[in-house]
């Protein structure tokens, strides 16, 4: 799916999201990621909803962000609740949805200057 949003700085917007890609800015992404107004993590480790662990849910911990969007794929699953942990220690909101809901709610949040940063699993084929 497309998403339009214009922005008058230089954060990044996602553009589009499919299947194995995610497109942020002019720039393809086809791994797992995270994505925040002013920087991209690229290559998050887990490939996929089950490699999650908590390892991965701590470096969200510490990237300063105010709310966490966890994408999670094709469909909305949830992690293990120790897996989320690490956030609500550290007081960050966290939002689980599918990676689709992720982009858009994204792009929503950062267009409204929010320290939001978003994990998004690639959405897998059917």
């Amino acid at each position: 799916m497309r998403i339009q949003l214009e922005t008058g700085g230089k954060a990044n917007l996602i553009r589009t999201y499919l299947p194995h890609q995610v497109v942020i800015n002019e720039d393809t992404y086809s791994t797992s990621l995270i994505v925040l107004p002013d920087r991209i993590i690229p290559d998050w480790p887990p490939h996929n909803f089950q490699e999650l662990a908590l390892p991965h849910l701590e470096i969200l911990a510490t990237l300063g962000a105010e709310v966490v969007l966890l994408g999670t794929g094709r469909q909305l699953r949830f992690p293990r609740a120790e897996l989320l942990a690490p956030l609500a220690a550290a007081g960050i909101g966290w939002e689980i949805m599918d990676t689709g809901a992720a982009c858009r709610t994204y792009n929503i949040l950062m267009g409204e200057g929010r320290k939001v940063a978003a994990a998004l699993l690639m959405i897998e084929e059917r």
